[in-house]
């Protein structure tokens, strides 16, 4: 199916990752930078981690940027893919773990090149979630686009656990699903023997369901028309 390019919604999206972009260059620059500090390539792994982020906002770009109603035979298997890799963009933010002092650089540099990279993955998974939310709500309504938001940023937050306590990847769907399988029903079966699995879901997806709500109230213009 060919995809029609409406211009606002491009002009938009250019703006968007006009700034992304060079938010993401920071990042870059600062993992860099400290490479030829210490000559250590200790934070190099949060290069990958965000290149794993952008996946889910490209995803959600090339849909959203549709111009005419998306039918379900694109929009479903792309959607599940989308939902694959979603978890790795606020799964950024639990490399904040890494932070402590180290020798040899300052540990107030360390932190900010942290939080940069924490602040990329949060800002590239709200906006790819924008994106989705708007293809629900234009197809099912306001209320079902919310609770697609909703229900993603919790099954991201169980991705967020898997991938750092588990230590699964998105990949691991396809080249170790049986040990995946066995392991999310087993804690389905079993919540009671794994109160820190449900504990890190639910308290990490409430606070990712309230920081997407407070972006997204602080565009009421979008959300006008996400209504009409």
């Amino acid at each position: 199916m060919p995809i029609t390019i409406a211009l606002p919604q491009l002009r938009q999206r250019l703006s968007l990752l006009l700034v992304l972009g060079a938010s993401l260059t920071l990042s870059v620059v600062l993992i860099t930078f400290r490479v030829f500090l210490t000559h250590q390539i200790t934070f190099v792994f949060l290069l990958w981690n965000l290149f794993l982020a952008l996946i889910p906002f490209g995803l959600s770009t090339m849909l959203g940027l549709s111009a005419g109603r998306l039918k379900a035979r694109v929009l479903l298997p792309v959607g599940a893919v989308w939902l694959l890799f979603f978890p790795n963009a606020p799964y950024i933010l639990t490399d904040l773990f890494h932070l402590e002092p180290r020798v040899g650089v300052p540990y107030w540099f360390d932190l900010a090149l942290l939080l940069s990279a924490a602040w990329n993955g949060l800002m590239l998974a709200y906006a790819s979630l924008t994106d989705m939310q708007g293809l629900v709500a234009r197809r099912l309504g306001w209320g079902a686009g919310w609770a697609f938001a909703t229900v993603a940023l919790l099954l991201s937050s169980f991705g967020v656990y898997l991938g750092r306590y588990l230590r699964f990847n998105s990949w691991d769907i396809v080249t170790n699903p049986l040990t995946l399988f066995y392991d999310i029903v087993h804690r389905i079966l079993h919540p009671l023997a794994y109160s820190g699995t449900w504990g890190v879901t639910l308290l990490y997806g409430v606070f990712l369901l309230l920081g997407y709500a407070t972006v997204r109230l602080l565009g009421p213009a979008d959300e006008t028309r996400e209504r009409a």
